[in-house]
């Protein structure tokens, strides 16, 4: 069972800003934002870390990048964006749930932390 808050928000628990849903995720608006637009992609199914990503979960983890491009078109980002998915704790992972930061809206430094 996933009981980390994207778990609560896959099941309606918590309510959220919901920018985009298909059958395999689901895209938000982060809480804490570190930009003027950042947003999180996430799959329904749980994966809670990068570094549990398997063969089987390639269609899935694609799908958070198309994702992240219908909603760049949706929104009109045409001055670019930033995708991250951290790894572990040292890595800045603080929800064990894979998912995608979609940062834009000002320049973004590098390198970056």
């Amino acid at each position: 069972m996933n009981d980390t808050i994207f778990g609560k928000i896959l099941r309606k628990e918590i309510p959220t800003d919901i920018i985009y849903e298909d059958d395999l995720s689901i895209a938000f608006n982060d809480i804490n934002p570190q930009a003027p637009i950042h947003i999180l992609i996430i799959p329904k199914k749980l994966i809670a870390m990068p570094e549990d990503i398997d063969d089987e979960d390639i269609k899935i983890v694609g799908n958070l990048f198309v994702v992240a491009s219908k909603i760049a078109k949706d929104l009109n980002i045409d001055k670019g964006y930033r995708l991250v998915m951290n790894n572990g704790s040292n890595a800045g992972q603080s929800v064990f749930h894979i998912h995608l930061h979609m940062l834009s809206g000002r320049k973004l430094s590098w390198p970056p932390g």
